[in-house]
């Protein structure tokens, strides 16, 4: 199978957007969520964009955001991608597609094949679903908590969608989920940080050169 495509979620700094950029990642995330350690300010969202244009493509993370918070950050960042990581419906994914015409990912949370399959109700409303770990009851983030999913679960997967990997994903295990899995895509956040929101920069280039050995 081919190499996944990578994505570098959480970027916080110039450097670590250099480091993502240098590594070959395909897409790197900025987080528009303020309980995130790596929320990022509008100001902040669109210096890293314009220092990333023509040279990544840019996915921006929501969490049960408003469209208004959704059309100020595509304004100030040009996004290539929108994700949505909280509790987003079906219909609210496709009316968030609708109203920005960009692709648009809907992360699912996972413990269970029965999860997995739910996911598939998005199948017509979001352009690839991702597959990240349930977070603990309680939970103020629903990802980026360096948590794993059993991945055998995904082991021969036949996706009615495109689809992608993440929750606790690093350069140690990735090579690993992708042999299981066979991920089109793999995501990391966490897995790629000295300390929660603070990108390591040789992380970075470790997890996508384990990435592409798969």
């Amino acid at each position: 199978m081919p190499a996944p495509l990578i994505k570098i979620c959480g970027l916080t700094t110039p450097a670590a957007l250099d480091a993502t950029i240098a590594a070959r990642a395909d897409y790197a995330g900025l987080v528009i969520f303020p309980a995130s350690p790596r929320h990022l300010a509008l100001a902040d969202v669109a210096a890293l964009a314009a220092r990333a244009a023509g040279r990544i493509k840019l996915v921006g993370l929501f969490v049960d955001a408003a469209e208004s918070l959704i059309a100020e950050v595509v304004a100030a960042a040009s996004l290539d991608v929108i994700q949505l990581h909280g509790k987003e419906d079906p219909a609210r994914v496709a009316a968030i597609r609708a109203a920005f015409g960009k692709p648009v990912w809907k992360a699912t949370a996972v413990s269970t094949r029965e999860d997995i399959a739910r996911a598939e109700a998005h199948a017509g409303a979001a352009d690839l679903v991702l597959f990240d770990a349930k977070p603990p009851k309680g939970a103020i983030m629903p990802g980026g908590l360096g948590l794993v999913f059993d991945w055998t679960l995904l082991a021969g997967y036949k996706a009615p969608l495109p689809w992608g990997l993440a929750g606790g994903l690093s350069p140690a295990n990735v090579a690993e989920a992708v042999r299981i899995t066979q991920a089109p895509l793999v995501d990391v956040s966490s897995g790629v940080e000295s300390a929660p929101g603070v990108k390591d920069e040789s992380l970075i280039t470790q997890f996508c050169k384990a990435a592409r050995a798969a």
